[in-house]
């Protein structure tokens, strides 16, 4: 999803591994959806032995909530075993961000005190057992610390997803492997062919910021999996894949910019071409908030592209979406003006920096000189706001500048979708939810609708869909603190009007 800015109190800094819902902080505060390190990329570290008498008294599966916010709560998971040496062993697994099996570097008990150490996000986790069932300790990362109680349990808690596809199936399932020759890399995904000789309209599923792997799954939501299996039940075959750089895609992701993924995208669209049950005239592309940057780029330069869907799709450059969606989401937490007013400060310095310095070695220093002065700036009280230890703040400003310095952020930020949008030509449909706070509706929509306009495209649909949000969940407040209670995973209504609209052109 499209990177959500808010107050400096909503999340610490850089947590954990987040896949597209909530990701490591940049600004004045951490934001949700932006691109962070995958899971998959992650190095495993051989586990140091710890010697330990009473190694039982850890061994199982280890549960608990990390409170990031008064409505935001991330499901943490420790995996302890013993090696047959009595050595201790260890996995962390941050379900609600679709990161699993990230390797415990080392881990050592004993007199009740647990210390487990997870290098590969740069956290730390200590304890003291206070019943034989139950750990109570904290987490500490990116220079802060947070209360992490831990309870043993026999069965990992799964949220309710009722809407997530059980096998069989009616339709075809087959995992593909496709070339990206520009880039020298091959891409994974699940091509979903629905039954019968065809052949059939198709989508290729573009994923919106952050690293996320083919179902894009956040909060527990796969959000693409129940989008393919609803267009595939439809008659539309779907092809959706992981990121470069994620799950079984090659490529560095960090290192890619929405260019980059607009050039995989068309190596998706390569590949539909070459299956006999796709009709070639028929292939479009569904881009979820980036994912809706992404696709008329495409399309704008490859004639083989029949249409479009852009879900939460950006009308307006990145910078004036931040400055929009960090006002948003703070009013939606009760910021006060003042507050939405000195984070809007901070935030126009430094995309001024991001802007207009042209060397990345100068801008990344004189970006982390605008962030030493503004944690300088802070009283007290707003450094315990933004989860700035007083002895912290290196890892804070660390941890801010991460996302800043790659290459992604700033293509983001100063491109403009709206003269890649007037030369798009092919049917388009444009979906928004009305308490969608990420990329606001009313900020996008109009210039979508006027950039196709203005560029004469023939057939177009640009619509606003009552009480969904930027996942296209129904919802009360659009907040992002709901994404992961609500069951629903997308809403009927949108499911039912995309498919809809595609067949309704491309049917035969």
């Amino acid at each position: 999803m499209i990177p959500l800015r808010i107050p400096r109190s909503i999340l610490p800094a850089s947590l954990l591994i987040l896949s597209g819902a909530v990701a490591a902080p940049a600004l004045a505060s951490p934001d949700l959806a932006a691109p962070a390190v995958p899971a998959a990329s992650l190095i495993a570290s051989s586990p140091a032995p710890a010697s330990l008498p009473a190694a039982a008294e850890v061994v199982g599966s280890w549960e608990g909530a990390l409170a990031v916010t008064a409505d935001i709560q991330l499901r943490i998971v420790f995996q302890v075993t013993e090696a047959p040496d009595g050595s201790l062993q260890a996995t962390m697994d941050s379900p609600d961000q679709a990161a699993r099996g990230i390797p415990v570097a080392s881990i050592t008990y004993g007199h009740g005190h647990l210390v487990m150490e997870v290098t590969a996000v740069g956290g730390r986790y200590e304890g003291y057992l206070e019943a034989p069932d139950r750990l109570e300790g904290n987490w500490m990362q990116g220079g802060a610390s947070f209360p992490l109680a831990l309870s043993r349990v026999e069965k990992v808690s799964t949220p309710q997803r009722p809407q997530h596809p059980e096998l069989p199936f009616p339709y075809r399932s087959e995992d593909v492997i496709y070339p990206n020759p520009e880039a020298g890399i091959r891409l994974a995904g699940t091509l979903t062919l629905p039954e019968g000789p065809g052949p059939f309209p198709a989508v290729t599923l573009v994923t919106g910021s952050g690293a996320q792997d083919r179902n894009s799954d956040i909060f527990g939501h796969r959000i693409f999996l129940v989008l393919a299996d609803h267009l595939t039940r439809s008659g539309i075959a779907v092809l959706r894949s992981d990121d470069r750089g994620v799950g079984e895609s090659e490529g560095d992701f960090r290192a890619a910019t929405s260019a980059d993924f607009a050039n995989d995208t068309r190596a998706a669209v390569d590949y539909l071409l070459t299956r006999p049950e796709v009709d070639p005239s028929a292939i479009g592309i569904v881009g979820m908030s980036e994912g809706g940057l992404i696709a008329p780029m495409v399309a704008a330069g490859m004639e083989e592209v029949a249409f479009l869907v852009l879900l939460a799709g950006p009308g307006v450059t990145g910078e004036e979406i931040l400055f929009r969606q960090g006002e948003l989401i703070a009013r939606s937490m009760g910021a006060s003006a003042e507050d939405v007013e000195r984070s809007r400060t901070l935030q126009a310095r430094l995309f001024t920096i991001l802007r207009e310095e042209e060397d990345p070695a100068v801008r990344s220093h004189r970006v982390e000189a605008e962030l030493r002065g503004a944690v300088e700036e802070m009283s007290d009280a707003e450094r315990e706001a933004g989860g700035i230890p007083q002895a912290g703040e290196e890892g804070w400003i660390r941890a801010q500048l991460a996302p800043l310095e790659g290459p992604w952020f700033r293509y983001f930020l100063l491109h403009d979708p709206a003269p890649v949008l007037r030369r798009v030509q092919v049917p388009v449909l444009a979906l928004n939810g009305s308490l969608d706070l990420q990329v606001d509706p009313a900020q996008n929509l109009p210039a979508i609708e006027a950039a196709l306009r203005e560029g004469g495209n023939p057939d177009f649909t640009v619509e606003e869909l009552p009480g969904l949000n930027h996942l296209f969940q129904t919802a009360e407040t659009g907040a992002p603190s709901e994404y992961g209670q609500i069951e629903e995973t997308f809403s009927p209504l949108a499911l039912d009007r995309i498919s809809h609209w595609i067949l309704d052109r491309f049917g035969g």
